[in-house]
């Protein structure tokens, strides 16, 4: 038989239930409809003798709760009850109203009888109960006879729902190895149908698949665990069918089902185990320091942190030498060096490793070994190897004051590898530029190849190969400092370059400077400076100067009364001796420059110049001159700039702008055939002066005063019979002063003026060469007058220099 056949016949002995009940309940209504349901407040009852009919006072209105089945599917409508008042004497005088939910919709009402019929199939879990109002009218008037009375239709449940498991389907974890009854999860199905009502809603669960491992409880629907021991490692995956049956399980209810997936959690329950009891690995001897040597992996059916594993070394001869860890990722035991290995020294290193566990269940402590043991030999594989450096970094220290071939010191080096190859040795110049140093390549003596300077470089740090005559790729590396120790060969001098004024008020014994000084060379005991003055200024009266024997001395007035007019600047020569061995010394000389001071002493003015620029001048017409004299070099600037903006000369003549060769007659070369190109725009600058420089040792008679080239003309030195420029340039110089149109500041003036020419005519030798010479000098022939003019103006000797420039 079919689920839906069997739900259906199922649903038909209900129905039929429900039937006889509803039939017992309208024939008892029926028979109740009789009795007035408003009796008067007190009203007795009284009992007739003789047949015992009760009489009560009269009701209105006649009801009873209805009952209708769920899911009728009958053709006819389905009857649910009768309505009726008593005031309805059967003459059809009465008619019956139905209102509320489903009137004329689901339940109908016939208005002769008061029978209520469902026209529609119900559904309890969709509504379970319906209120309506019923009233009695009159069919004439259509008033109503009683009140609006209330009542209610049920809908009467029967077993159309199945179990359902809301929350399915179930994952669920428990750890392996877990004991019989532990808990794994909690089901729950839920069944539409009433529970109030019957076992529709009663439901019983059952396991369908999952046996033997697992059991479920009836009435609570958990899991538990059925089997013991069981281990993840040979199953860790279970799936499990659980069924929700109502009607309390009894044949005939509606089941349900859904799945639990059970995933057994893993426990430390395996120790870790080598698959193999011992290992074999070669390393080479030229391995570096802390590499990675080997690995060894212990296996565990574990996971997770319960497979993590620690291992170390418990015995054998490498303890010191090499160094096990795991490797997080991994779980395998990386072996790394510890040492350097020396295939000649020991060709082999064995160890014993252990591999446990790193976190243990207490539940299996005592159980048996977590950990496991494996032999591991390490073969050395001998590597042919660079030579070494006895002493890896060589310090040696030399004099500067060495002479060249001085012999600093001695390296050495070895073959490591049983060949013993000879070695030879040289400087890695990238390290000795300068070539500084020597080495012998047999013997590995260094010496001196140049004279040493400490203040240039006090250490010298080298790289000393060594490399093996056997085989000349094997090159090894050795470190040699060479320190320079000081003589003393610098003289000390002043620390800074001093600028010292003296007031003119100054009076004797005051301290107008202290000096201090420096010196290159670094003696073991420190500098110690002893200050005096030269034996030609010992005994002046100016000054003196005092040792203050702290590396300082101060100069000192002997007398007051100075005064700049008279002399403006005094020259002191201060000897300085160092301490040294043998002892250096330097004479510095010091300017004391004669100033007049403010009443603190601070200098206002200092020197003849800035006294004579002062003394005829106000303070207007000093700033009016510096004004003229800004705006003068702004302009030359501004034509400077514009002229090489446009690449032109200064002076440009352009009838003139030709370049010539020009003779030379001051060497002892070829004569005449030598010859040189020459710009003659230099020559042109005919009105520039040559500044006269004066001797710094020497005080000038006259100071030297600013001159405006708009008023006079600049000191040329003149000849005797220059007179003929000397009256054309004044008369410029006056026309320039009168013209209303010139600008009103200092200008600077060029003037051409050709002059007659010159009685000596041209000095060259030109015209009395052989004219049988290939070349032609005829272009050089105008080169007299000019040099004439240039003689008048300059000078012969000042024109002679001109030309051979």
């Amino acid at each position: 038989m079919s689920r839906r056949s069997h739900r259906g016949w199922c649903g038909l002995m209900v129905f039929g239930m429900v039937v006889l009940v509803q039939w017992a309940g309208n024939c008892r209504a029926m028979t109740l409809n009789s009795i007035p349901l408003h009796p008067e407040p007190d009203a007795p009852i009284r009992v007739e003798d003789e047949d015992m009919v009760l009489h009560r006072h009269k009701r209105n209105w006649v009801w009873n709760q209805f009952f209708v089945l769920e899911e009728y599917t009958g053709d006819d409508p389905l009857y649910v009850g009768k309505l009726h008042s008593d005031v309805d004497k059967g003459e059809g005088r009465i008619k019956y109203v139905l209102n509320g939910e489903g009137a004329t919709t689901i339940f109908t009402i016939d208005e002769n009888t008061g029978d209520i019929h469902a026209t529609k199939r119900l559904d309890r879990e969709e509504q379970a109960y319906y209120t309506l109002r019923a009233q009695a009218r009159d069919r004439a008037t259509n008033l109503p006879v009683e009140p609006e009375s209330e009542f209610v239709i049920k809908v009467q449940d029967i077993n159309d729902n199945e179990p359902r498991f809301p929350d399915g389907p179930y994952q669920a974890q428990v750890p392996e190895m877990s004991p019989v009854g532990t808990s794994v999860v909690e089901v729950k199905a839920t069944d539409a149908d009433d529970p109030t009502y019957g076992n529709s809603a009663r439901v019983v669960y059952s396991i369908l698949e999952g046996q033997p491992y697992f059991s479920v409880e009836p009435k609570t629907g958990i899991v538990r665990t059925a089997l013991p021991n069981m281990d993840r490692e040979a199953r860790d995956q279970y799936l499990l069918v659980i069924q929700a049956k109502d009607m309390g399980g009894q044949m005939g209810g509606l089941s349900g089902t859904t799945t639990v997936t059970v995933t057994l959690s893993d426990v430390n329950d395996n120790p870790p185990r080598f698959s193999r009891k011992s290992y074999q690995f070669s390393v080479p001897e030229s391995l570096p320091v802390a590499s990675v040597v080997a690995k060894i992996k212990a296996l565990d059916a574990d996971v997770g942190p319960n497979a993590e594993m620690e291992y170390r070394i418990i015995e054998g001869d490498g303890l010191g030498v090499f160094r096990v860890e795991p490797d997080k990722d991994t779980q395998e035991g990386v072996i790394t060096l510890l040492k350097s290995l020396d295939f000649e020294t020991k060709s082999s290193y064995s160890l014993k490793i252990e591999a446990s566990n790193r976190h243990v269940d207490p539940r299996f402590r005592g159980q048996g070994p977590f950990s496991d043991m494996a032999t591991v030999r390490l073969v050395i594989e001998n590597v042919d190897e660079p030579p070494v450096f006895t002493t890896p970094v060589s310090r040696m220290v030399v004099s500067e004051a060495a002479k060249v071939g001085t012999i600093i010191g001695t390296v050495s080096a070895v073959d490591p590898d049983s060949t013993n190859s000879p070695i030879r040795y040289s400087i890695d110049r990238n390290t000795d530029l300068e070539r500084y140093f020597n080495i012998e390549a047999a013997s590995g003596v260094i010496s001196t190849a140049k004279p040493l300077d400490r203040e240039m470089n006090a250490v010298h740090n080298i790289t000393i190969l060594a490399i093996e005559s056997l085989d000349p790729s094997q090159v090894g590396k050795g470190i040699t400092l060479i320190t320079v120790m000081d003589v003393n060969d610098n003289a000390p001098v002043f620390a800074i370059e001093y600028e010292t004024f003296l007031c003119e008020s100054s009076g004797p014994g005051q301290v107008i400077e202290t000096v201090s000084a420096v010196d290159k060379d670094e003696p073991p005991s420190g500098h110690r400076f002893f200050f005096s003055l030269t034996a030609e200024a010992a005994g002046n009266h100016n000054f003196t100067l005092r040792d203050n024997k702290d590396n300082t001395g101060s100069i000192l007035t002997k007398r007051g009364g100075f005064h700049r007019r008279e002399q403006p600047l005094y020259r002191l020569p201060v000897l300085i001796v160092d301490s040294g061995s043998p002892s250096l010394s330097s004479t510095n000389t010091l300017s004391i420059r004669v100033c007049e001071c403010d009443s603190d002493g601070a200098p206002q003015a200092c020197g003849t110049e800035a006294f004579l620029l002062t003394a005829g001048l106000s303070t207007g017409a000093l700033t009016a001159i510096l004004a003229c004299i800004m705006t003068l070099l702004v302009l030359v600037l501004l034509i400077v700039t514009v002229r090489r903006r446009k690449k032109e000369p200064l002076i440009v003549d352009d009838e003139r702008d030709v370049r010539e060769n020009i003779v030379r007659y001051d060497d002892e070369g070829g004569g005449e055939e030598d010859t040189e190109a020459f710009d003659m725009a230099a020559l042109r600058h005919l009105n520039a002066t040559r500044e006269s420089k004066t001797r710094r040792d020497v005080t000038p008679d006259m100071p030297a005063v600013p001159t405006l080239y708009h008023t006079r003309p600049p000191p040329y030195k003149m000849a005797p019979d220059n007179g003929v420029f000397r009256d054309f340039i004044w008369e410029r110089l006056k026309e320039a002063d009168v013209d209303p149109s010139a600008p009103p500041y200092d200008s600077l003036q060029t003037y051409a003026f050709e002059g007659s020419g010159s009685a000596a005519q041209s000095l060259s030798s030109l015209e009395s060469l052989s004219t049988d010479s290939e070349h032609n000098y005829d272009f050089l022939s105008d080169w007299g007058p000019r040099f004439k003019k240039l003689a008048d103006l300059y000078g012969h000797a000042e024109a002679s220099n001109i030309f051979s420039s």
